[in-house]
């Protein structure tokens, strides 16, 4: 009888022996995922640094530096700042010596003046109710024109009130009156010096009343 009552016992405690291995593996597979994540993490992030994020943040700053630093960062190259050219040293004007300024006579050539101030004469067909106050100056290149004009001073201002008390006013309301009478006043002095002394005639006053 003893022997057929402990057969039951064994029984049961194998029974119970069976269900405790089937959940030991059942327990592993639950947290295998959890430990591929914890391994796996650091590599994935790692790569995803390495051939993802810093790949573009480089592109980036290569698009913000200068093409000359992009060229070089693109090329692996160290970049160095442009060094400006030297300027050329400034040549001397023509006619300047060692730089000092240029004398315009000596290329143009140097003009001479004499200047008649207040000159006043009666137009012509006024019955010396209308008169004409003018100033003007006579260059040329000759450099004995002054010295010859102040030698001739009397026989000149003859001269220049002959010419303009001959004008009437309809003479000074033509357009060009003026280029008109720079050219007598001018042809009457070289004709009386002799020679083309008188080039041209400047007028600083021309007033008729």
């Amino acid at each position: 009888m003893s022997a057929k009552s402990e057969t039951p016992s064994a029984n049961s405690a194998a029974d119970a022996a069976a269900p405790a291995a089937g959940k030991a593996p059942s327990k592993l597979g639950a947290l295998l995922p959890v430990i591929l994540v914890v391994v796996l993490a650091p590599a994935v992030s790692w790569a995803v640094a390495q051939f993802v994020l810093l790949p573009q943040l480089k592109a980036e700053l290569i698009k913000a530096l200068p093409a000359d630093a992009a060229t070089a960062a693109a090329s692996g190259a160290p970049a160095h700042a442009a060094t400006p050219a030297p300027a050329a040293p400034s040549k001397p004007e023509k006619g300047d010596k060692e730089g000092g300024p240029s004398k315009k006579g000596e290329a143009t050539g140097a003009q001479h003046s004499y200047t008649f101030e207040n000159i006043v004469v009666n137009l012509a067909g006024t019955m010396g109710t209308r008169y004409l106050k003018t100033t003007f100056m006579v260059t040329g290149s000759d450099p004995t024109l002054r010295a010859q004009f102040e030698a001739n001073r009397p026989r000149m201002i003859d001269l220049s009130l002959n010419v303009l008390s001959s004008l009437t006013l309809a003479d000074l309301d033509e357009p060009a009156a003026k280029n008109i009478l720079r050219e007598k006043l001018g042809a009457a002095y070289n004709q009386a010096l002799g020679r083309k002394v008188a080039e041209q005639i400047y007028f600083s006053d021309f007033v008729v009343q």
